[in-house]
């Protein structure tokens, strides 16, 4: 009995030996600590654990399951039961010794495709990630959102958020007011610009969370200015560029389209759609001119006091500097707070024929230039054309 257990430590002692020992061309091998650890489990269980004929029959399996895995989990479970005490009789055949050594010589072998898995996932060529594993990983890769076409279902059910800003623009609920059917033109809405004969108009959310006043309507600044849409139907997107005349009355829009531009893209089927929206210029766009551009002068204007708008202009309204033609007499003029889309105008210039040049520069960046007298600034309801009143 003593003599097969030292068979048996010199079997394991070559198997210790050939794992930290040299490579066949004489470099040394290096054995990871989970390889280590499996051998040391192995040889600890044989020198603890009592032998008997079950352990040395359960050996011959257990060797060969060893064989068929990389895990040293699996070599340290299978070398327990190598060495299981299920009988404590004890063996003496030649044939039982025969199946000893055979076991040993399997076990060397699985700890040799140990070493080679670790070896590899060490080298970075992990054989579990490798393969089909990452075929099918690179399958499940979200597809790319800039190729949605803009098919949807339901399209009219498009659930109330708030809008959300993005660069120049927005996206969240495009919504109608108007009649799809009329299609009537734009009554100016709170950019006060009455009675026009645009069809192809809108109005802009005033907040991003209700009541913060951040959204782009800024107490009318967005007056004027153009808005290109699109929004997501059963056909795919559908797109409209539309003037703004109005805000928004609900919390949760973005943006509200009048009559004909809502017909464009819903139909019949009217209700709240996901869109976006980018601002753009009115120039050359149909559908968003009423009339020629011009400057109009409110009710009730006098030459005490007296504040304007510009009408059918190229894009929203950035700025209005009057000055005198002769470099003088300079002003910036100020946004009304509370009468939304209009400029106040200095006093003494209404109280004077001077001449001055009105600039009125748009968001796109491109000016135009009124020449006219001061005084012309202070008649209630006057509409001076820009065409009329050019250098």
């Amino acid at each position: 009995m003593h003599l097969r257990r030292l068979d048996f430590l010199f079997c394991v002692g070559l198997l210790v030996f050939w794992a930290c020992g040299d490579s066949s061309d004489g470099t040394p091998v290096t054995v990871s600590e989970e390889s280590s650890s499996s051998i040391g489990e192995v040889v600890s269980s044989s020198l603890s654990a009592p032998e008997s004929s079950s352990a040395k029959s359960a050996s011959s399996s257990s060797g060969k399951s060893v064989v068929s895995s990389s895990s040293a989990k699996t070599v340290a479970n299978s070398s327990s039961a190598f060495v299981s005490s299920e009988s404590q009789k004890p063996a003496t055949s030649s044939s039982e010794k025969a199946a000893e050594s055979s076991s040993v010589a399997d076990l060397s072998s699985s700890a040799k495709s140990l070493l080679s898995s670790s070896s590899s996932r060490h080298s970075g060529l992990d054989p579990e990630s490798s393969g089909e594993s990452k075929s099918s990983s690179s399958a499940q890769k979200p597809a790319n959102s800039s190729s949605d076409n803009g098919v949807c279902t339901k399209c009219d059910s498009y659930t109330a958020a708030d809008p959300v800003l993005v660069e120049n623009g927005g996206k969240g609920s495009v919504t109608t007011y108007g009649s799809v059917t009329a299609k009537e033109t734009s009554l100016g809405g709170a950019c006060n610009y009455g009675q026009t004969n645009i069809q192809y108009y809108a109005a802009i959310h005033v907040n991003v969370s209700p009541g913060d006043d951040k959204g782009p309507w800024d107490g009318g600044a967005a007056c004027g200015g153009c808005v290109h849409v699109k929004a997501k139907t059963p056909d795919g997107w559908k797109e409209v560029t539309v003037r703004i005349t109005d805000r928004c009355p609900d919390a949760n829009c973005g943006v509200d389209l009048g009559g004909a531009p809502a017909s464009d893209i819903m139909g019949n089927l009217v209700g709240r759609y996901y869109g976006e929206w980018e601002f753009v210029s009115c120039e050359g766009v149909k559908g968003v001119w009423g009339d020629s551009t011009s400057i109009w002068v409110k009710e009730g204007a006098s030459k005490f006091w007296s504040i304007i708008q510009v009408r059918n202009p190229k894009d929203m309204v950035k700025k209005i500097e009057i000055c005198g033609v002769d470099g003088a007499d300079a002003h910036t003029l100020e946004m009304v707070v509370g009468t939304e889309n209009f400029w106040t105008v200095p006093q003494e210039i209404l109280q004077t024929d001077k001449q001055y040049s009105v600039v009125v520069s748009y968001r796109s960046g491109t000016d135009d230039e009124w020449i006219l007298k001061g005084s012309e600034l202070a008649v209630p309801e006057a509409n001076l054309y820009l065409y009329e009143h050019r250098k």
